[in-house]
């Protein structure tokens, strides 16, 4: 999922149309996930993985027209105005759903920070490896140890988080935008040309068979968490349609949009989980251009990885910035005169922005630690594949389907019992199944590979 869109989404408010609002979706979709795709097809095979890809296309196209219908309240057309995800649910859900959904969206945003940061050391592991390989051979071990790039992100990521807003680096959210396609069509492209090369599709039809049973069940579930991650936008969603233009009605608008925009992303993954599969068949690696499935050109994939590295730095504020104004407005009100934590210091940052810089000591102490800490256990579960999983999966069941569902039923007055509520309440606890099975799966690969794993030594 790249968030990156969500600055530019508020440059241009309420002149959105159905194809600037569908640009949106799909730069907010497609990110960091697709390098997973690959994976996840080994793991569910020819038949249950384009089925997996298409039912979770179907299943956030539906919720996300419903969500679209709560951008009002409470009537879709005519109602006030809801312009962020948690407004929505505080109109039409009880206290206790407000908070629920916040707390879903904080532990959502700050794992992304943790994912993030190891998908970043990852891709400049990648880098280095690459390089070292070309010079040698393909059969040397070029080893790399991704603790130093880590902290070479965070302190990175320290500077930028000092910045008032993201408005002071909009170029770096353009940027990112424009690398996540980059890579994205790179690992398409060099699947492709792996394809053409072995001149047939590799893979079975169940999918890689793993040491053990367990073992195979762990990594479908994962592989379901992968998927969901992958196609996550709902917490965008409203911020998205509060940027277009009226009339039409604006749920009618985003309703299209996100037809046009979910198709076009299914189609996308579909050509990747499915050529990349096709390409590396059950040893398909767990991130498509950093498990070495492609050694050349090493330029290219040097480039892909870069971008990869670029587009997180961009990625990370967007949602890094949300928990720090919920820390900061709570430290405001706490001790709205205590001078030493609001005193207002500038300084000057070349090249960077037209006016001074100005920070308070209490925005420096909490965005820099915030920022070591999600560091800090980014080093001690380098995990990809098993990290995106669970954020997948503590995403996608309350903020892509409980939510929506449930303000729907409150929107439409679906009394319990009734048909439509029971197809609803039967589709939110399917997918509740699906998020803890993904749950589970993702936590019992972490547990498996810490115990292989010292803290702190992240080695490829």
């Amino acid at each position: 999922m790249c968030p990156s869109s969500l600055e530019r989404i508020h440059i241009a408010p309420s002149r959105g149309t159905v194809w600037s609002a569908s640009t949106h979706i799909v730069s907010a979709v497609i990110g960091s996930g697709v390098l997973a795709l690959a994976w996840s097809m080994a793991q569910l095979g020819w038949v249950l993985g384009p089925l997996v890809l298409l039912g979770f296309s179907i299943v956030t196209y539906y919720t996300s027209t419903l969500l679209a219908d709560c951008y009002r309240y409470p009537d879709p057309i005519d109602g006030t105005i809801n312009r962020v995800y948690i407004d929505a649910v505080r109109a039409y859900l009880t206290p206790r759903e407000v908070f629920l959904c916040g707390s879903a969206q904080y532990v959502n945003l700050w794992g992304t920070l943790v994912g993030y940061t190891i998908t970043a050391a990852i891709s400049m592991m990648a880098v280095q490896r690459s390089n070292c390989f070309h010079r040698n051979s393909h059969e040397s071990k070029c080893e790399s140890s991704g603790n130093l790039f880590m902290l070479m992100f965070g302190m990175v990521q320290v500077v930028l988080s000092q910045f008032p807003s993201l408005e002071n680096i909009t170029w770096l959210s353009a940027v990112a935008v424009a690398t996540s396609f980059a890579y994205s069509f790179i690992g398409l492209g060099l699947s492709t040309g792996k394809l053409i090369f072995h001149r047939g599709f590799k893979g079975t039809i169940l999918g890689a068979s793993g040491p053990s049973t367990t073992a195979k069940t762990w990594n479908v579930f994962l592989a379901l968490g992968n998927v969901a991650f992958a196609y996550t936008f709902a917490d965008v969603l409203i911020e998205i349609q509060d940027t277009l233009k009226s009339p039409p009605p604006e749920n009618r608008t985003m309703k299209k949009a996100s037809f046009f925009g979910i198709g076009l992303t299914t189609i996308f993954y579909l050509s990747l989980g499915c050529v990349g599969y096709g390409a590396f068949g059950n040893e398909a690696p767990g991130n498509i251009l950093t498990g070495f499935g492609f050694f050349e050109p090493f330029w290219l994939v040097d480039i892909a990885n870069i971008c990869i590295v670029v587009h997180l730095l961009g990625a990370y504020q967007v949602y890094a910035q949300p928990i720090f104004a919920r820390f900061e407005k709570e430290i405001s009100g706490r001790w709205p005169e205590a001078k030493f934590l609001h005193k207002t210091y500038s300084v000057r940052v070349p090249f960077a922005a037209a006016e001074p810089l100005s920070f308070t000591l209490s925005k420096l102490i909490l965005r820099t630690g915030l920022i070591l800490f999600t560091t800090l256990v980014a080093m001690l579960v380098p995990f990809f594949n098993a990290v995106l999983g669970l954020l997948g999966a503590i995403g996608f069941w309350p903020l892509t389907v409980y939510f929506p569902v449930n303000m729907h039923m409150a929107q439409k007055n679906i009394k319990r019992g009734e048909p439509k509520w029971m197809l609803l309440q039967g589709l939110s606890f399917f997918c509740l199944l699906i998020s803890i099975g993904a749950s589970i799966g993702s936590i019992a690969d972490i547990i498996g590979s810490l115990k292989l794993a010292t803290p702190f030594k992240m080695n490829y």
